[in-house]
Formats: structure tokens, sequence, C-alpha cells
């Protein structure tokens, strides 16, 4: 047996809220067969088995009766290159943002955009992690994960993840699958998204008007450095609310009552709302209560000030909830899984 169990562990290090509930059983998985010995290991011990990335979309309301398992498998390597066309394959507990940064030193484009994210490479599909008009489905190539229900591994095609906004079809059918290692389609040849966000006037700022990948990358962790708080300063898993998507007719009346709503239309006919704009607009920004509270500068993201419990986190984005289904009849989806 070479997975090495912890009874009785502390979670406060693993979840990018720092909130100290602890674990039945706590192990770290570090090659396949591990995953394997995991699952054995919470059936003989008659425990569920909550497997965890970076921990940085989770939030944690109580003690875990669980093995949790971190997925902490290492490694990266190119499995086609034409010239052009790179597919490189990274194992699930790489973290993001240091695979990002990998990819464009190797003169590779599709993963500048999302540079900074928070979170390991395997939990980026179960997400369809998305930030400034790209989603994991844009640069996808596939994935193989291990079934929980029947041990065997199978590798999975763009079309059967299913991918939608903050979607996939491994959280849609949660506790199934072990995203072992996911597999990216890059490019020799820059293809720059610059025209979400504030991508574009961050570059001329810089006096850059014929970026490279790199130089998005940086632009983009610059604005993200700015926006969102270093979780290991300030607890936080990032966006805490989903974008909502309404109806065009409600959007319409939304701006005419609040001429500066931001809404990007979709293709299906409905328009995609800035939560965060939602959130602002109704004095929820800067809000503290003991320890939980929304940031002083993104109205997005919940922080934990220090010693909040996962129960209050959740209380105050229950009440930014209802208040804002109450003043724009839009509910708010929350991002992180709660447990």
């Amino acid at each position: 047996m070479s997975l090495l169990l912890q009874v009785d562990e502390s979670l406060k290090p693993f979840n990018s809220f720092g909130v100290d509930v602890r674990a039945s059983l706590y192990a770290e998985a570090r090659s396949d067969d591990d995953v394997h010995e995991a699952l054995q290991c919470s059936q003989q011990h008659n425990l569920p088995l909550l497997v965890i990335g970076g921990g940085s979309n989770l939030l944690l309301t109580k003690d875990v009766p669980a093995l949790v398992l971190r997925m902490a498998t290492r490694g990266i390597r190119v499995v086609e290159d034409d010239g052009q066309r790179v597919v490189v394959e990274a194992e699930a507990g790489e973290v993001w943002h240091a695979f990002v940064l990998w990819t464009l030193e190797q003169g590779l484009s599709g993963l500048e955009n999302l540079s900074l994210i928070p979170g390991t490479v395997g939990a980026a599909p179960v997400q369809n992690i998305g930030a400034y008009g790209v989603e994991i489905k844009d640069v996808f190539a596939g994935l193989t994960a291990l079934d929980r229900q029947s041990g065997a591994i199978r590798d999975f095609t763009l079309a059967e993840c299913d991918f939608g906004y903050r979607d996939s079809v491994f959280k849609q059918q949660p506790g199934r699958w072990v995203i072992l290692r996911v597999r990216f389609a890059l490019s020799r040849a820059a293809s720059l998204h610059l025209e979400y966000g504030p991508v574009r006037q961050r570059l001329s700022e810089q006096g850059i008007e014929q970026p490279t990948a790199t130089d998005v990358s940086r632009a983009i962790s610059s604005i993200r450095s700015e926006k969102l708080p270093d979780p290991t300063v300030l607890g936080n898993a990032g966006s805490f609310f989903k974008n909502p998507l309404v109806s065009a007719a409600l959007a319409a009346e939304l701006k005419l009552a609040h001429p500066g709503m931001i809404g990007y239309p979709q293709a299906d006919g409905r328009v995609k709302l800035a939560a965060g704009w939602l959130i602002e607009a109704a004095g929820w920004k800067g809000f503290r209560e003991a320890d939980a509270g929304v940031h002083r500068l993104q109205s997005l993201v919940l922080v934990n000030y220090g010693s909040a419990t996962g129960l209050q986190l959740l209380a105050l984005a229950r009440r930014i909830q209802e208040d804002i289904e109450q003043r724009f009849a839009v509910q708010l989806e929350m991002e992180p899984n709660l447990y």
C-alpha cells in the first residue's frame, strides 16, 4: 500500500477560503494507482470519497466525513506536434497557472487568456473555466478520467464533455468521474483574443501595439491581481457567482430602469448580465459581517477575513441571492461546490 492516510486531518491548507474543517481521512494521489487505491480504501472504511484539486472552487460548511483525496499528480508532455498545432497533455495535479506559463515558455498560444486562474489542471474542465473571452472548450483536445462506478478508465472527446457556461458532464454527474489528465490543442502561431474586458487597453497603456501571447498573459495577470485578492493573503474562491443569463425582454426592462447595467447579448437570444454589477448596485460591495464579507474592490468575490466559517460565508451568499432576486428578478447561481 503506497497511499498514506492521515486521520482527522485539517483541510484549512487545502481550500482557498481557508475554512478550518476536518476530514475523517485525507490522502494525496501521485499516480493512477493511488486513485484506484483510494477508491478501495473508501469502500473498506465505508466512507465516501471526495476528490479535490487546489480547493479554489470549494466552500466547506462542515467537517467532512469522507476520505478526501487531493490530486497531486505531476507531469506535462507533448503528445502531438505537426509543426503548427501542438497537443499538450498535463496531469490533473499540475497547478493551472504554472502550466499556462510552461506552454508560453514553449512558444505555444491558446491559454494566455486563462492566466492566473487558481486551481489545478484536473479541475479546469469541470467548471469549463473561462476568462476574457476564452473557455476551456475552445482549446480542449480530450481528457482521461476514471469512472468511480466501474473502475474503468475512459477517454473523453469535446462533444462527450458537454461543455456549457461554467458547466460540463463532470459537474452534471458529481462524484462519478475522477479526471486524471487533460489534453489541450495549442498553436505555434498566436491568434490572440483581445476584445473582452480591458485587455487591449492595458496593452496600449504598456506601449504594446503588437502583443505576443506572453504579453497578453502578463497583462491579464496584472488586471486579475488588481481586481482579485490573493487567497494566500485573504481567503476567497474568486468569482463566487455566475453571470446570470436572462431573457432579452427582462434585460431590456432592467436596462430601462438601470441605464448603467452591463449585459452581453448571446447567440441564443438571451443576455448575460454582469453579476458583479448587480451586487454592487444593490450596495453589497465592501459589506462585512464578522469575518465574512464582500471584497471592497470586487463585488463578485466573497472573502474570509480570518475566522469565518463556511456556514457564515454561505449565509452571506444566500442573503445576496435573495436581495438580487427581489431587486432585479434575477437569480444568481453560486460557482463554488458546496460541501
